[in-house]
């Protein structure tokens, strides 16, 4: 259903979500990505059930911090997640290996939406893995979230959810928390995820926001009782 949110603009909603894959080509993309989405989603519907694929990092100390920061991205919600063990940087040359481990996820679940990388993006994996999800989830909502890089390949999207001041912090103070891994890198601070939560909210008219590229979309334009 559709609101007016002023300045001609009309906010698309999914109405209730029950089940969500979120799919990430690394331990913490999803988080990085679409952590504040998940927050909302989890929050909006209590028991929600969240099926997350990483394609990399399996029997490493990421894959624990992965489990970690989804139970706490998903508060409420029924989470499973499955890590994989690609190697990064290296999925092109391990197609069906990630292949088969879409397909199976998808055996499993039929979503109501699907969270995973763009298919602009310049990260070969994150590119990859985007590329593969409408051959598995052919028919589903897929929204593609991005990661700000050195490449400099942030886009224009074309879908936006907004977050209040105080979920895009709680989503920095998760990344904070839950990454220790991460925590040296010069890219994973907070004024870069805040930075970019600013200014996709000024694109959508809020004061935060997180943004999704967006391939397809079906409209129903009639009228609900």
């Amino acid at each position: 259903m559709g609101t007016r949110t002023g300045a001609g603009v009309i906010a698309l909603g999914t109405g209730g979500i029950q089940r969500l894959v979120a799919l990430g080509a690394h331990c913490d993309d999803i988080a990085i990505g679409a952590g504040g989405t998940l927050l909302t989603i989890c929050a909006a519907n209590p028991g929600v059930r969240v099926d997350a694929l990483v394609l990399s990092g399996g029997g490493t100390d990421r894959e624990a911090e992965e489990r970690a920061a989804l139970a706490a991205f998903c508060p409420g919600a029924d989470v499973e997640v499955t890590v994989l063990k690609l190697p990064d940087g290296r999925l092109p040359a391990h197609w069906e290996e990630a292949k088969n481990g879409l397909e199976d996820l998808r055996r499993r679940t039929d979503p109501d939406l699907v969270l995973s990388p763009r298919t602009a993006d310049a990260h070969q994996d994150h590119r990859g893995l985007a590329k593969l999800v409408p051959t598995v989830f052919r028919t589903h909502l897929q929204l593609e979230y991005e990661i700000a890089k050195w490449d400099g390949d942030l886009g224009r999207p074309a879908a936006y959810v907004a977050l209040s001041p105080e979920l895009a912090e709680e989503k920095v103070r998760l990344l904070q928390e839950h990454y220790a891994s991460q925590r040296h890198r010069p890219w994973y601070d907070r004024e870069a995820f805040l930075g970019l939560a600013r200014i996709r909210g000024i694109e959508c008219g809020q004061r935060y926001a997180e943004a999704f590229d967006l391939k397809k979309l079906t409209l129903d334009l009639t009228p609900k009782g």
